[in-house]
């Protein structure tokens, strides 16, 4: 099953991430994967949380543009061509990846976990089951 990455649009001026991210840690919410991406006037972060409903909503009410997106989380083996495999099983399955980044968050020694936003989140988890790679529902603590 997929798990709930959110999205949120920053003005692209120094502070706003430390400002936003002050709003999370203030809360309590631990962060599992960042991605920043960003353009001449503003910035997406793209994250995993812990609490996706309690960051949604404590970003809203702190006035933040959010929303959520399933992604594929995905357990890749540090070896020499461990992503290639994963990109692999999902071009044989003619599954389209639309961006990706990684964190080792709950990893275990020797692997990380890639974070996949592709356009049919079941047809890649079938194939990515299919070719022997671990998904994850939720990162352990």
């Amino acid at each position: 099953m997929a798990i709930k990455q959110i999205s949120v649009f920053l003005e692209n001026k120094p502070g706003m991430l430390d400002k936003m991210t002050k709003v999370l840690a203030d809360a309590g919410i631990t962060l599992r994967a960042l991605s920043l991406a960003e353009t001449k006037d503003f910035g997406i972060v793209r994250m995993i949380v812990d609490d996706v409903y309690e960051t949604a909503t404590l970003l809203k009410d702190h006035d933040y543009i959010s929303s959520r997106t399933p992604v594929v989380a995905v357990m890749i083996p540090d070896v020499v061509g461990g992503l290639n495999k994963v990109l692999t099983a999902l071009t044989a399955a003619d599954v389209n990846l639309e961006y990706m980044y990684s964190t080792l968050a709950g990893g275990q020694s020797g692997q990380a976990y890639m974070i996949l936003r592709v356009e049919d989140t079941k047809k890649a988890e079938e194939a990515l089951r299919e070719a022997g790679f671990k998904l994850i529902e939720e990162f352990p603590d």
